[in-house]
């Protein structure tokens, strides 16, 4: 892989984008450069009406190892505008993201895999949050989201110990949803890519847009957010097809 591209971006699959941080000697560690390209690449899966799902990877034998300690002094915390860290943390997507892990997923690094959507780990692979251990603060989603993906008490022994949680014990958690051989993650999380894309991409694209914007509220504040963006889809060619196919006993042929 070049390593002179810190982003490589393919399409291994028709409508698939896979992104592939590509710094390796550094434990694909992200500097300025690599998040303005990341941010790049987001903006492509987001934009191109071709691409449905994106899948976000490291090169080498880790996925990321979080902000480049030794650019931070000088560049400081590599966010992108109001997207957050690598242009991802904050970011709203509306198309699905898979993160495909090997190795370290660390600091930022972790953060990143918990902005996506689905995580497929290799048996290899860990997580962990060393913040406090540098005297930062885990502050692109990690203090945020990581207590609402484990049980608290397992959150806040990484947020605040610094101790690494193997993928294994992860995936025992909820945390990863697909567990593989070292190797393997990025095969796995192709496989899931394919899966999503045998569905109405519009369906996909709006439960993943009430699960953002409803998480927290209760039932009825729900439902007043969601109901705006169900209804429509109900009146749609898509789901006349589903429904057609459903009782047809065959697969749905989509047209969007």
């Amino acid at each position: 892989m070049d390593t002179q591209n810190p982003v490589a971006v393919t399409e291994p699959h028709p409508g698939v984008l896979l992104i592939t941080l590509n710094r390796p000697r550094v434990r694909n560690a992200i500097d300025q450069s690599l998040a303005k390209a990341m941010d790049t690449a987001l903006t492509r899966l987001e934009t191109d009406p071709a691409l449905t799902v994106g899948i976000l990877t490291g090169a080498g034998d880790h996925f990321c190892s979080g902000m480049d300690l030794k650019a931070f002094p000088t560049e400081g915390v590599p966010v992108v505008a109001d997207r957050g860290l690598a242009g991802l943390t904050r970011a709203r997507l509306h198309k699905p993201l898979i993160a495909a892990v090997e190795g370290a997923a660390v600091a930022g690094g972790f953060e990143l895999a918990l902005a996506c959507d689905l995580i497929t780990a290799s048996d290899t692979a860990f997580f962990a949050l060393p913040e406090v251990a540098r005297g930062l603060i885990a502050a692109e989603g990690g203090a945020i989201r990581l207590p609402a993906r484990l049980p608290y008490h397992v959150a806040m022994e990484m947020l605040l110990t610094a101790a690494p949680l193997p993928a294994p014990d992860a995936a025992r958690y909820g945390l990863v949803n697909r567990l593989t051989h070292k190797g393997e993650a990025l095969h796995a999380a192709l496989t899931l890519a394919e899966l999503l894309q045998t569905h109405s991409h519009n369906a996909v694209r709006t439960t993943k847009q009430i699960v953002r914007e409803t998480r927290g509220l209760d039932d009825h504040t729900a439902y007043t957010v969601q109901d705006p963006l169900s209804t429509p889809v109900f009146t749609t060619t898509t789901a006349t097809e589903g429904a057609h196919a459903f009782t047809e006993k065959r697969p749905p042929a989509w047209h969007q």
